[in-house]
């Protein structure tokens, strides 16, 4: 059995200190949900991955990086003549990272309610979404309903991070009503500090509720009891990925039966390890070295 579904866009990410000045970058692949994917096969869960890339290097690498980490990428999609999507990244110390998004027409942002496989959803332990796919188009948004109410009508487990990014909403107010409908769908619902104001409607007592708060650490509320996890203090080099990694601790450790503090404590470990390098999800541990 899948332990988790999720569905996406997979992207290109090139980094640079700068990229007016500097004559050196990096590239990687990048997504939440793709990162959440690879953070969780690491650590021995089955997790399959929806999602399209376009016919070119960076699909390929895309699927490439999939498969060697052991995600289940049956139901990928390559759509010939579309490009994969591209991040472009400053990082610079001491700054929060600046990112510039050119998924416009890209092959992910065409994901659509007819390439998900409900059976597939309803045969999961849990169905992993977020925002920021729902904010990539009507299409998007649909593919993303549709994956909830397989999982919703087969009692799967739903769990939705908020991943807000403005610029990728045409406003706030239309924002705030598909990620209250997404929240409200979910069982486990992961969002900022700086998200709670979102998703009021979903702030009830019975939604496991888990608030990252970046370097202080985050909280969850689960069984009306509230459960509190200190921030490692590592060197930060980059922070993206940081709240992927985290959710997929705290999946992960949910998946084996620990208590909420143990879930937060995974957590916390994953996103430690997330940023402290350049990748956001290359130096995430595997079950070996938890």
């Amino acid at each position: 059995m899948t332990d988790v579904y999720t569905l996406g866009e997979p992207l290109g990410v090139v980094t640079s200190g700068r990229v007016r000045h500097d004559g050196e970058a990096r590239l990687d692949v990048c997504g939440p949900e793709f990162t959440l994917a690879v953070a969780l096969a690491r650590l021995g869960h089955e997790c399959a991955y929806l999602g399209k890339v376009g016919g070119d290097e960076l699909g390929a690498r895309v699927l490439t990086v999939l498969r060697g980490e052991g995600v289940d990428v049956t139901d990928m999609r390559v759509s010939e003549g579309l490009p994969t999507g591209l991040l472009l990244r400053e990082s610079r110390v001491g700054r929060e990272p600046r990112t510039a998004h050119y998924r416009t027409g890209s092959a992910g942002s065409r994901l659509s309610p007819g390439n998900v496989p409900i059976d597939r959803v309803g045969a999961a332990k849990m169905l992993h979404v977020t925002g920021l796919t729902a904010a990539l188009g009507i299409d998007a948004q649909d593919a993303v309903r549709a994956a909830v109410s397989a999982a919703r009508n087969a009692d799967v487990v739903i769990s939705f991070a908020v991943e807000y990014v403005p610029e990728l909403w045409p406003s706030v107010r239309e924002a705030e009503e598909v990620l209250s409908e997404l929240a409200c769908a979910s069982h486990l619902l992961f969002l900022r500090q700086d998200e709670l104001d979102l998703v009021k409607p979903a702030l009830t007592p019975e939604r496991e509720v888990v608030v990252n708060r970046g370097a202080k650490g985050a909280t969850v509320r689960a069984d009306r009891m509230r459960y509190d996890v200190q921030g490692w203090q590592v060197p930060v080099v980059d922070p993206s990925g940081a709240g992927e990694a985290f959710a997929a601790g705290y999946i992960s450790a949910a998946l084996d039966g620990l208590t909420p503090q143990e879930r937060l404590y995974r957590g916390a470990l994953l996103s430690a390890a997330a940023v402290t390098g350049v990748s956001d999800w290359q130096g995430l541990p595997t079950r070996a070295e938890l």
